[in-house]
């Protein structure tokens, strides 16, 4: 049974950065800029020809990113507040802008820019997507604490 979490260790995105992505049609990310590789806790080559959603949080509704796919591949400009999952298992929030690039007219591919994003806004957040998986996934965000004598009984019993 696991007892040790870095789930919970927040990455805060600095005022003055920006986060830049691209990705292909299909969701591989193409190109990363450092600040992104840095707050994500990746390196640049362990991201690119990946999907974005290896970032993707657990805390994040479906219904967030279902709206999201349905908005850009309209050719739309999506605007969101996103948690990502950092590689040592922490998290950040961003404000994230995704919109189609374009070359002499034709559709390429997907860049994402993201910005920081306030305390008060992702507890905002939080609480909202908490909701939305409640409702849309049947599913409950829990942390629980237990006496130790009855952690070390179900230790025992996983075994």
């Amino acid at each position: 049974m696991q007892t040790e979490f870095d789930m919970f260790y927040e990455t805060e995105v600095p005022e003055d950065e920006l986060i830049v992505s691209r990705t292909d049609f299909s969701g591989k990310i193409t190109y990363v800029n450092d600040t992104f590789a840095e707050i994500s806790g990746y390196k640049p080559e362990e991201l690119i020809g990946n999907p974005h959603n290896m970032i993707r949080h657990p805390d994040m509704p479906r219904s967030v990113f279902n709206n999201l796919w349905e908005t850009i591949k309209k050719g739309d400009i999506w605007h969101g507040y996103v948690k990502n999952r950092r590689k040592d298992g922490g998290y950040y929030w961003v404000y994230a802008r995704v919109s189609t690039v374009k070359k002499d007219g034709i559709p390429t591919e997907y860049k994402s820019v993201r910005e920081p994003v306030s305390r008060e806004k992702a507890m905002e957040m939080q609480n909202l997507y908490d909701k939305l998986r409640t409702e849309e996934e049947d599913t409950t965000r829990v942390v629980l604490y237990i006496k130790n004598d009855k952690l070390e009984e179900a230790k025992r019993l996983e075994q």
